[in-house]
């Protein structure tokens, strides 16, 4: 789900997210980036060759939505991508001022072929895949399942998993989403299997359902563009195994994947992006599950 699919970007009015509550949790250690920065690898400013010399030029779509941008302006630095950009900049010398934001489409960005940025930072997913197109960072974001209702329904205001087991929920037919009602909340009664999200949303609408499990970033779409009344109740934790990762895209055999990634591995380290989940996506409206 989520970028894996460009059909869950349309549409996303940036009004319809505003403040939210507690923190996620910052991306794991990834495994799935292009390159990985070594010893050899010289990451001071001086030494990067960028699209255009002593500037870091960044790209995302237009229009860009909340809550990854605000007001579809992605140099104001708000929002979870627009404050990673910046944070990434930081870590490889250059200044707010020093960075250049370009828009791309996300089949333009996707698609083999010299690139006019140095990194696109659009909710792109880390798939085999697209690497044989293009170069991915280490993943500055990992995918988290989350639970979509009504106001007023029966799990509106719930803040724990134990709260949902007695729940009707409902998913896409072989999602992950879906695994997750039985996997990790526990439901009690078996989850109703739709064909799409769009049925699964029109039985919420319903009120066939009580809620929806569905990717976070999908959670956004569904809650800012579908439902007039719909509430994200929060995100699960997350799951084992591979997680989904969105990263930063680069041109294929780019010199400057390795050092990106560096200050992707960097922010996670000294716990950047568990805050900036916190202030971007957590406090938009996305609280964790306990």
């Amino acid at each position: 789900m989520s970028r894996t699919s460009t059909a869950m970007r349309v549409l996303v009015a940036a009004s319809a997210l505003s403040a939210l509550a507690l923190a996620g949790c910052g991306a794991p250690a990834s495994t799935t980036s292009s390159a990985s920065p070594s010893g050899s690898v010289s990451c001071a400013k001086d030494s990067l060759k960028t699209h255009t010399a002593g500037k870091l030029t960044v790209a995302t779509d237009k229009p860009a939505y909340s809550p990854w941008f605000v007001d579809d302006d992605p140099s104001n630095g708000k929002g979870y991508e627009a404050a990673v950009a910046y944070a990434i900049a930081d870590k490889l010398g250059f200044a707010k001022g020093d960075v250049t934001w370009v828009r791309a489409t996300f089949t333009s960005v996707t698609s083999p072929g010299a690139k006019p940025f140095d990194f696109d930072v659009n909710q792109v997913s880390i798939t085999d895949e697209r690497k044989n197109a293009v170069d991915f960072s280490s993943g500055y974001y990992t995918v988290r399942q989350a639970v979509v209702t009504t106001k007023g329904s029966a799990i509106d205001g719930k803040t724990s998993i134990a709260d949902l087991k007695g729940a009707k929920l409902g998913g896409q037919v072989g999602t992950t989403s879906l695994a997750a009602i039985t996997k990790q909340i526990g439901a009690t009664s078996a989850p109703s299997v739709y064909d799409t999200n769009d049925l699964a949303v029109q039985a919420l609408k319903n009120k066939q359902i009580d809620g929806l499990v569905v990717d976070l970033p999908t959670a956004f779409y569904v809650t800012g563009a579908q439902l007039d009344d719909g509430v994200i109740v929060g995100q699960l934790p997350a799951s084992g195994g591979t997680p989904e990762q969105f990263g930063a895209v680069l041109d294929k055999g780019s010199a400057l994947t390795a050092c990106v990634s560096q200050a992707v591995d960097a922010l996670r380290t000294d716990g950047a992006l568990t805050k900036l989940e916190a202030q971007w996506l957590a406090q938009q409206g996305a609280p964790e599950l306990k």
